[in-house]
């Protein structure tokens, strides 16, 4: 049993053995499932991520108000031209996560890894990497396993509401259990996973939610996709050599902190921000009007 992500990293290190190890052993232990039982419950997870992520690559959803309708599409066709500057693979992964938000506006099928706002960030760094390294079921589903683990901790010592500390605790979450999640899928050492997680929650520290409308399209999607791309930079800094000085434990608990701290109107509220904007409250008006 752990309370924190120091406990976990110091489980894992004593038993050289994966974050997902003793994670597995912890869910078992309060959900009292058997190890084959948490595995389907991953599938059944893995396959709406799957879905969801493909979704709306080729066929555009439709939203209220149409504020991110078709841009999954767009951003998938981009993706295979030669005139990218991040290239196909980061480019893709943008398109997984786009697609993602697309359906979750939609009202279609998604997971909500850790939240609905934040839902592309996972299943589209879960999804790339395991493609493009062509890994085995279970290697892919040990890194959900192990971004849930790290997300329970957050969401048990801190917060993933966006209403409560902002889209650093929404995207910036989604993004730092990706960042772990990769650096497992690539056989990388327990502190380096717990570094990636670290890494990118601070690139997003401070992110307010300001939804455009009220909606969890605009610049919720955009987000999506830039944090997808910072799960994977922090991997691979992580798996680098880059470690982050200041604890995960702490990291975490500044993100709580500065949540606290930010008004109301950047929290989820549509009061501030993107949303206060004259052209943002002109296409409020004119999608409820």
């Amino acid at each position: 049993m752990y309370h924190n992500i120091e406990e976990l990293l110091t489980l894992a290190e004593e038993r050289q053995v994966p974050l997902y190890k003793i994670i597995l052993e912890n869910e078992m232990l309060l959900s009292e499932k058997s190890e084959e039982e948490i595995y389907k419950g991953l599938e059944e997870r893995y396959r709406v991520m799957k879905t969801s992520a493909n979704k709306a690559l080729s066929k555009p959803q439709e939203t209220v108000g149409n504020l991110i309708t078709g841009l999954s599409h767009k951003h998938s066709e981009y993706s295979n031209t030669e005139n990218t500057l991040c290239g196909n693979y980061l480019n893709k992964v943008m398109a997984f996560a786009l697609s993602c938000s697309e359906v979750n506006a939609a009202m279609g099928k998604i997971c909500a890894a850790p939240t609905a706002g934040s839902c592309g960030i996972l299943p589209a760094v879960i999804l790339g990497v395991s493609e493009k390294f062509r890994l085995e079921r279970k290697e892919t589903l040990d890194g959900i396993l192990t971004a849930s683990g790290l997300g329970a901790i957050i969401m048990k010592n801190a917060t993933v509401s966006g209403a409560e500390g902002g889209c650093q605790a929404e995207c910036g979450v989604a993004a730092a259990i990706a960042a772990a999640a990769a650096v497992e899928m690539r056989k990388g050492t327990p502190r380096m996973a717990v570094n990636a997680c670290s890494l990118a929650l601070i690139n997003v520290m401070g992110l307010v939610c300001d939804p455009v409308a009220g909606l969890v399209q605009m610049p919720c999607a955009q987000r999506n996709a830039s944090q997808a791309v910072n799960a994977l930079l922090s991997a691979d800094l992580a798996l680098g050599g880059m470690v982050c000085p200041v604890p995960a434990d702490e990291v975490v608990e500044a993100m709580y902190r500065i949540g606290k701290q930010l008004p109301s109107e950047l929290k989820e509220t549509a009061l501030g921000g993107l949303a206060a904007t004259p052209t943002a409250k002109k296409l409020e008006y004119e999608i409820f009007h």
